[in-house]
């Protein structure tokens, strides 16, 4: 079991508002689902909130009692469809084969949540998917997160795939619940329970078949842009540096502000400025690293326009991204391009 930083705030603040959703909350119920996390509802409501995984734990487990329905998991997996996985989702949908889209959650799940990882064994005809908790749960949350990642599992397999795959078999560590029965209607493979892990046993004949709905372009943007974002993990995860890369590869590329990102860190601007200046660094700096990485993605991977790509970056015009490449790499997009790729 991989140590995790339990104080470490890396989780994506959408999959809360989306349990918030799911239980149908107004105002008053939103901040009943926060009890016990120090959040307030209007930081839940800021798409750049990064939470804790004992913030995140301890949502799952107020959700728990505000549904008052065991079958809360079910329904929260069927909620977590492809795009509200961010770059990561985007990936997978994009990917040629099951196969690549199992790689892809198993490479960048660290980038949207650190609670679980992956691991992939073949064997003979079959490839085993097998989901490992970082840290001990209790029981009903352990059912909650390994009903929802199957229920992720099999809506992402359907579209890939292109049919319900029945001839997964999903293997559960908890034991058969009094509600099995509604298994059926969220999971279309053979369901066992009080099995030694949460996995999943796949025919690699289905890991192969061809995604209709591949895009090798768009593959090889998500690629880029998880890439960088996992390279952002590496660093002192203690750092203001690294917590600022996090949110800002949590964001539409060169969306967030200095403002927004110092009140995610409950500090004020003039403090973020100071703390990452002491640590060698500075909000434009980190912003342009990325910028800049994401734009040479774009140049060597693809042949989109210089006009596509500033559009992509959130520039207002290519002309202000134009002016922005000249100032990171001393040439103009068009002429890196033809020095490098052409």
């Amino acid at each position: 079991m991989r140590e995790i930083d339990l104080s470490l705030a890396c989780i994506p603040s959408n999959y809360s508002r989306l349990i918030a959703r799911e239980l149908g909350l107004q105002a008053r119920g939103v901040s009943d689902l926060l009890t016990m996390t120090q959040l307030s509802v209007d930081q839940l409501l800021q798409e750049d909130t990064l939470l804790t995984p004992l913030q995140q734990l301890q949502i799952l487990q107020n959700s728990l009692r505000l549904a008052n329905d065991e079958t809360f998991g079910l329904r929260l997996g069927q909620r977590l469809t492809s795009p509200t996985h961010g770059a990561m989702g985007f990936l997978v949908n994009s990917s040629p084969d099951l196969l690549t889209a199992i790689r892809a959650f198993q490479a960048f799940l660290p980038t949207r949540m650190n609670l679980a990882g992956l691991e992939l064994i073949t064997r003979g005809d079959w490839l085993e998917l097998t989901c490992q908790f970082q840290m001990e749960l209790p029981e009903d949350l352990m059912r909650v997160l390994s009903e929802s990642f199957a229920v992720i599992f099999f809506d992402c397999a359907e579209f890939i795939v292109g049919r319900p795959v029945a001839e997964v078999i999903c293997s559960f560590l908890h034991t058969k619940p009094v509600y099995s029965d509604r298994y059926a209607h969220y999971i279309p493979g053979h369901i066992e329970f009080g099995a030694p892990s949460l996995s999943l046993k796949i025919p690699l004949g289905v890991c192969k078949v061809q995604n209709a709905s591949a895009n090798h372009e768009n593959y090889m943007m998500a690629l880029q842009q998880c890439e960088a974002m996992l390279a952002q993990l590496h660093p002192d995860k203690k750092t203001y540096k690294y917590q600022v890369q996090k949110m800002m590869l949590s964001h539409p590329p060169g969306v967030l502000s200095e403002e927004e990102a110092a009140a995610a860190l409950f500090i004020c601007k003039r403090t973020l400025a100071r703390r990452l200046k002491a640590e060698g660094s500075s909000f434009r700096q980190l912003r342009d690293d990325i910028l800049s990485q994401q734009a040479v993605g774009y140049l060597r991977d693809s042949s989109i326009s210089i006009e596509a790509m500033a559009e992509l970056l959130n520039y207002h015009d290519s002309a202000n991204f134009r002016r922005a490449f000249k100032r990171w790499f001393g040439v103009t997009p068009d002429e890196y391009r033809r020095y490098y790729f052409s």
